[in-house]
């Protein structure tokens, strides 16, 4: 079985001789797809919908997560820092129990994994494997007893920060306004808490995390860090995403980033796009200084898919992430069902065979497809666990 012998790191041979002209749905069924990261959790499943049959919102079910040929989802665990100023490691945990209970539920489906180990042998039976990726540090409430709680229940990554800074590290929305330096990057309790992680084998993910937080992780970690979900600065300056500066850091570090879906981290036109569209359709009755997803949400079908940003800027982001930190470094991360607008024809996760395609028409080797839509984030997995 191709999935099993890749995930064990035998060679691609199989892959490398499969000719470009085979058809492209073959070649992605034949690869081990892995997402990065995925908010279904907050906006499906901890709501009560269940997403073992196709569902009509959202954008992540499993019937679409089996089309799209993901064979390894990271379910994120959130939470709004300003709504859960307490009970945050609780919520987490909730958050998990409501996924354990979708899976049971789905047994035939899909099963959690905790170690690559567990992953190797989901995927011999066929099943999509389930991990956990907690997206906040606010969820261990700044406890390392926590951390450890929510590794014990198969959390492979930390994201340090989310938009908001915590006691022990700061973020990357914060850092990009007015700080004082000294109140950068991390404290004493948060070089604690990655050296803690180190340990544990679990993966420290700079998604989020401010520039001075990303530079004191790297001075410290003995491990590969990850950036689950973000993108190249260079084309798109947006405070979530990296500079070339970090890129060059995070390629010393051996660590990956997986891009990012998101239509405003991709191309800087896009809010201006949305707002244009919004105003056109809404005129005087429009309220512009809704947040880009109320906008969003409030437009029709058409005009969604012409304010999303055009797949080719999905293409160019890797293509430059690729150029600074090479092909083993670069992994995906979709950030579906926590972003409004994702590119044109990636609308879900049913169409992830389209960005395969859209990679090999690019002119990406068999072999640089599979590292990107798979192999370099299992890598990374697994060279932290060790």
């Amino acid at each position: 079985m191709i999935k099993g012998l890749l995930l064990l790191g035998l060679t691609m041979t199989t892959l490398n001789n499969v000719g470009y002209s085979q058809d492209y749905k073959q070649i992605h069924q034949d690869l081990v797809v892995v997402d990065g990261h995925n908010d279904v959790i907050y906006e499906s499943i901890f709501p009560g919908k269940n997403i073992g049959q196709r569902i009509g919102t959202g954008a992540t079910d499993l019937p679409r997560l089996r089309e799209g040929g993901v064979d390894v989802q990271v379910f994120a665990v959130w939470s709004d820092d300003a709504k859960w100023k307490s009970g945050a490691f609780k919520h987490a945990n909730d958050q998990i129990d409501a996924l354990e209970k979708m899976i049971a539920a789905n047994t035939d489906k899909i099963s959690l994994a905790k170690s690559s180990r567990d992953i190797d042998s989901i995927l011999k039976t066929g099943k999509i494997v389930a991990l956990i990726g907690v997206e906040g540090g606010n969820m261990i409430e700044g406890s390392v007893d926590h951390l450890m709680r929510l590794y014990e229940r198969g959390a492979q990554y930390l994201t340090l920060t989310w938009n908001y800074n915590l006691s022990w590290a700061s973020c990357a929305a914060m850092e990009s306004g007015r700080m004082n330096p000294k109140d950068k990057g991390l404290t004493a309790k948060g070089r604690a808490i990655i050296r803690k992680m180190n340990e544990l084998g679990m993966m420290v993910d700079l998604s989020h995390g401010g520039e001075q937080t990303f530079y004191d992780v790297l001075a410290i970690t003995t491990k590969p860090i990850l950036v689950s979900h973000s993108n190249a600065y260079e084309l798109c300056p947006h405070f979530r995403n990296l500079k070339d500066a970090q890129l060059e850091a995070l390629k010393k570090n051996g660590g990956v980033v997986g891009v990012n879906f998101y239509s405003g981290f991709l191309d800087p036109a896009y809010e201006t796009r949305l707002k244009d569209l919004y105003v056109g359709k809404f005129g005087d009755k429009g309220d512009t200084k809704l947040s880009t997803w109320s906008m969003y949400e409030k437009l029709p079908k058409e005009l969604q898919r012409q304010a999303d940003a055009p797949l080719s800027k999905l293409l160019d982001h890797i293509d430059y992430l690729v150029k600074k930190v090479g092909i083993d470094h670069v992994a995906v991360g979709s950030d579906f069902d926590g972003i409004e607008s994702s590119p044109q024809g990636l609308e879900d996760v049913s169409k992830f065979p389209l960005l395969t395609k859209a990679l090999l028409e690019r002119g990406y080797t068999n072999t640089d497809v599979a590292k990107i839509m798979g192999q370099n984030f299992l890598r990374i997995l697994k060279e932290n666990e060790e």
